[in-house]
């Protein structure tokens, strides 16, 4: 059975940093690619960041290009998303999905998904 739990979301301040981290089970995180999403109030999900089954190439949306890194640890099994100068409008349900064919952009490219994290950037 294929698990993804995040954690790491929270109330933190503009400008600042968090790490959020997506814990795997039943699936070997170096064999798959992986991506992170999120939905903010409103509105639709979408793609913020994805990295490879080689963990050799990362993608990322343009909002968070240069602040945001998806990083992954196969020891531990677990995805990272390392968010720097959080701004309002990232506040938002961050959700860790596993990749599995198609466009790594469009939400039907995964096939699990967690449950979501809460990020609420506050000024």
């Amino acid at each position: 059975q294929v698990r993804l739990e995040e954690y790491g979301g929270g109330l933190v301040q503009v400008g600042t940093s968090r790490r959020l981290s997506c814990a795997v089970s039943g699936r070997a995180v170096s064999a798959y690619g992986w991506g992170w999403f999120r939905q903010g109030p409103g509105k639709e999900r979408t793609v913020v960041a994805f990295i490879s089954s080689s963990g050799g190439s990362t993608a990322y949306t343009d909002s968070v290009k240069g602040r945001f890194t998806i990083s992954r640890d196969s020891a531990g099994n677990v995805v990272y998303l390392q968010m720097n100068s959080l701004k309002p409008e990232d506040r938002a349900v961050y959700y860790c999905a596993q990749y599995h064919t198609g466009h790594w952009r469009t939400a039907d490219a995964y096939r699990y998904w967690g449950q979501g994290t809460q990020v609420t950037v506050s000024s």
